[in-house]
């Protein structure tokens, strides 16, 4: 019979109360889902069921699938209006926090967007170059 040791802080060296913590991690997550329950409501009662990026229509069958995106990536910013939120689906709302944690570590590593947030494609091939002159011949 092998018996476990209790887990201890890294620094301290003081055993970690476990039930504690489940407790408090339990409650962190209710009052996430609690929180999330609110704005997604209200924000299904604002705009319609399409997913603001790809265009893709819900139903009640596949509601689930439509979430709620912070544009500014604070999920405690809820303004009454919505004006925050828009709805995604769930590939979309992905594909959106992937860009942000890109951006992200592309700042951490010194590498400044420049003042669009993009950078624009140079363009050297100009096909309307002499068209005026041909216009006018």
């Amino acid at each position: 019979m092998s018996r476990q040791t209790p887990a201890r802080h890294g620094k301290t060296g003081q055993p970690i109360d476990t039930d504690k913590l489940d407790r408090v991690v339990a409650a962190a997550r209710q009052a996430s889902d609690e929180r999330a329950l609110g704005y997604r409501e209200r924000a299904l009662k604002l705009y319609p069921w399409v997913c603001g990026r790809c265009g893709r229509e819900f139903t009640h069958s596949n509601l689930r699938e439509l979430t709620v995106h912070h544009k500014d990536m604070d999920h405690d910013n809820n303004p009454p209006d919505g004006s925050n939120w828009e709805l995604l689906c769930l590939y979309c709302h992905d594909n959106e926090h992937q860009k942000y944690e890109e951006h992200l570590a592309a700042l951490a590593a010194g590498h400044a967007p420049k003042a669009s947030g993009r950078q624009q494609p140079q363009t050297v091939h100009r096909p309307f170059d002499g068209l005026a002159d041909l216009l006018k011949k």
